[in-house]
């Protein structure tokens, strides 16, 4: 018979397998792709809010994205990198810490889709509607969007996690490196039926308006730069908006690989990597895209390391 330690505040992580050898490139990789998460996308979040020229809807509503990448990864990161270094018995968390991850965790991929709709619909309002933009687009309503944004990814993974503190424990093995919430969950002897059913409606009504919202945007805006005969505007709309599109597809492809090898429990393992992946990978690339493409972005740090060379001496 199997042994049950119930509503143990003790829990133990389960470890990735990574050979001896590769454990310490790992962390080594590991760390300095954080710190370069957490340089560059605060870097960006810094210059936009120093920089008046960069004050535009655009760039005020894309600092959440930045934002959402150096909160999510410094949730997950850390604790990975000290996981590696201590022997499996040692990896242990308490029930507190794993929720918190675990909300912090899910918080992050809402918010990453929640993010980039309400910026294809600032994309949509300064292509299909340019002479209203400005009077849209106003400093409320972008507070409004961004509030938003963030408001509808606490409700939706709070009543998540909520549906989940609630049931006993009877076990104490996340079989995870990380906390999430089907990790929990599965602690529980009890019946997990409402949490499968509304962790299922929450996937389905995320990524359906998350795509949605995509493709009836990029949809107005495709028919908008068709019919018109202004080169400037569809200049315009492929600068930005591919930017825009790469973001939202590098996110997409990542977020639905962990979703699909979630129900394969044979590929736990590489459940594990994507997971990182999906943090790591889109908190890199999104300020290197934004900051590589926005013409506004790259004038910006191209004068202010101009500024700080030294000027020789007369």
């Amino acid at each position: 018979m199997e042994n049950y330690t119930y509503n143990s505040l003790i829990l133990q992580l389960e470890e990735l397998k990574i050979t001896p050898s590769n454990r310490y490139p790992v962390f080594i990789i590991l760390l300095f792709t954080y710190m370069f998460i957490l340089i560059a996308n605060a870097g960006i979040v810094i210059l936009i809010w120093a920089e008046k020229s960069l004050h535009h809807p655009m760039y005020l509503l894309f600092c959440n994205l930045p934002v959402n990448d150096i909160m999510g990864n410094s949730i997950l990161v850390p604790r990975m990198l000290a996981d590696l270094a201590l022997p499996t018995s040692e990896r242990l968390i308490h029930f507190y810490e794993c929720v918190t991850q675990a909300f912090a965790a899910h918080l992050y991929g809402t918010n990453a889709h929640t993010v980039l709709m309400i910026m294809a619909f600032d994309r949509y309002v300064a292509i299909c509607q340019p002479l209203r933009y400005s009077t849209i687009m106003t400093s409320s309503m972008v507070m409004k969007l961004s509030l938003s944004a963030w408001g509808v990814g606490f409700v939706l993974v709070g009543v998540l996690l909520g549906l989940t503190v609630r049931l006993n424990r009877c076990r104490t093995l996340i079989t995870n490196p990380y906390c999430d919430n089907v990790s929990i969950y599965k602690l529980s002897c009890q019946d997990v039926f409402v949490n499968n059913l509304y962790g299922l409606a929450f996937s389905v009504v995320l990524l359906s308006s998350s795509i949605g919202s995509i493709v009836l945007t990029y949809s107005k805006i495709t028919v908008a730069c068709l019919t018109s005969k202004s080169k400037s505007l569809n200049s315009k709309a492929l600068k930005t908006c591919s930017t825009h599109l790469s973001l939202y597809m590098i996110m997409l492809v990542s977020g639905l690989i962990f979703i699909i090898l979630h129900r394969f429990p044979h590929l736990a393992e590489y459940r594990k990597i994507a997971v990182i992946l999906f943090n790591i990978v889109s908190g890199s690339l999104n300020p290197v895209i934004y900051g590589l493409q926005s013409q506004e972005i790259h004038k910006c740090l191209v004068n202010i390391f101009q500024q700080r060379k030294v000027k020789p001496a007369d």
